[in-house]
């Protein structure tokens, strides 16, 4: 597959997707991480499948009051590529940081595939799985 050479803003909007959910993720506001996604977009973690904005936004309410207060993510892309001029992948290396850490644990450590596209002039992510980037 050919990629095409984008923008640099292109470029720049993409890699900054991730830090677009880090800062909802900061906030525990889940209308902003949902708001990352395209209207369809789907989310994959381990067991666990939503599809569509708002069930995005429904799960990520309820983790914010549950499993994931407290906690903060990150991460960093280590591989950009666009598909198009509209069309993009990403593949970040992070992780959900337990309160007071500064560093992700091996057990929360995972690798994260980001199909994103460009609606109505700005970056969304129609996709997104991640994985432990150690299996227990």
């Amino acid at each position: 597959m050919t990629t095409t050479s984008p923008s640099d803003a292109d470029r720049a909007a993409v890699a900054a997707v991730p830090q677009r959910v880090v800062d909802a993720w900061a906030e525990h506001d889940a209308e902003a991480f949902a708001g990352v996604f395209t209207e369809d977009g789907s989310m994959i973690l381990p067991g666990l499948y939503r599809k569509g904005r708002q069930e995005i936004h429904s799960f990520m309410a309820e983790a914010f009051e549950g499993p994931f207060k407290g906690t903060q993510v990150t991460g960093r892309p280590i591989d950009i590529r666009f598909l198009g001029e509209t069309t993009g992948v990403l593949i970040t290396q992070g992780g959900v940081l337990a309160p007071g850490e500064t560093e992700v644990s091996p057990e929360r450590a995972i690798r994260a595939s980001w199909l994103v596209v460009k609606e109505d002039g700005q970056w969304r992510l129609a996709a997104y799985q991640n994985s432990p980037v150690n299996p227990a």
